[in-house]
């Protein structure tokens, strides 16, 4: 029995639930929003198709319909609105996130909170400050979605599985972010090298742009919000996947904010490393043998975050 309550109702929130029903690794999900009206039409919408899933009983609740809830996930906050500067944004979610934290940790003191709001580094570094939790259950979604739209970029690019690309985005779920390509490969050889290595291989390959693929990574949410208004197939998967390796409990390595407390000299701020997950949540992390200019990346994106936090009230 696997009990899930998500926070937000919007188009994230609703397609992480509808996902995680459709997967069958919930059986309970409970759908809290401000609006109740708009979480009782999508559970009822999801809850019509469960006869054709695994069994599972979605419905809309309260705060304390959350109790013993395994797992928490919090997609609610508000959009960025034309003209709206990214820090009068951070400020607004943090204050919403904030009221958020004493309504569901009374009810739900042991679940793993995973984070999903953006800016999500500041959020859950807002959650891990202002909830008093262990660190180890408080999760943001950081660059999963970030590394899954490197991955599939590369798949593309060679034509090969996705499943054989092994490479990461770190720091920042923003401008911040980089993509350690010292340490990407495709099935243990480095993407620079592997179209040469291939052997009897008649596709016509140009050299890899490094930092055309990390511009497309990091446009690619602007772009479907341009296009379709917004963005929620690809990060909810991503957040579905956090879930199901926690549920499973066998420890899983990705990408996920987590807060630093020294790692590459860096402290005091919540981002993406390569983190392993399990049914504890994010007890460790993987600190990669990264190159001087990736370590300086690195501490690049967490002085861009900090000069945010310093100037949010948290």
């Amino acid at each position: 029995m696997n009990k899930i309550t998500i926070i937000g109702s919007g188009s994230v929130g609703a397609t992480i639930a509808y996902t995680l029903t459709v997967m069958g690794v919930a059986s309970e999900i409970v759908m809290i929003d401000i609006n109740n009206n708009k979480a009782l039409g999508e559970a009822l919408d999801i809850r019509q198709g469960t006869p054709f899933c695994s069994p599972c009983s979605v419905y809309a609740g309260s705060y304390a319909d959350s109790k013993d809830s395994d797992i928490v996930i919090i997609t609610s906050g508000v959009a960025r609105k034309p003209g709206q500067s990214r820090l009068d944004l951070a400020q607004t979610n943090v204050n919403i996130i904030k009221s958020i934290i004493p309504n569901i940790t009374r009810y739900a003191p042991d679940a793993i909170y995973l984070i999903v709001s953006n800016p999500v580094d500041i959020l859950t570094y807002t959650f891990c400050k202002c909830s008093g939790l262990p660190q180890s259950r408080i999760i943001g979604s950081g660059t999963i979605l970030d590394t899954a739209r490197l991955r599939a970029r590369l798949s593309e690019y060679f034509s090969i599985n996705q499943l054989n690309v092994h490479a990461y985005v770190l720091g920042e779920h923003g401008d911040s972010s980089f993509v350690p390509w010292s340490l990407a490969n495709i099935s243990n050889i480095p993407v620079q090298d592997y179209h040469s290595s291939v052997e009897g291989s008649n596709m016509l390959v140009p050299p890899l742009d490094f930092a055309e693929v990390e511009k497309y990574v990091r446009k690619s949410g602007g772009r479907v919000i341009e296009r379709k208004g917004a963005t929620f197939y690809a990060v909810s998967v991503s957040v579905c996947h956090i879930v199901k390796c926690i549920l499973t409990g066998i420890d899983t390595t990705m990408t996920v904010s987590t807060m630093l407390n020294g790692e590459y000299g860096i402290d005091d701020v919540c981002l993406s490393l390569v983190n392993i997950v399990g049914h504890k949540g994010a007890e460790s992390k993987i600190l990669l043998p990264l190159n001087d200019t990736e370590r300086a990346s690195l501490v690049k994106s967490a002085e861009c975050l900090k000069e945010i936090i310093r100037q949010v009230e948290i």
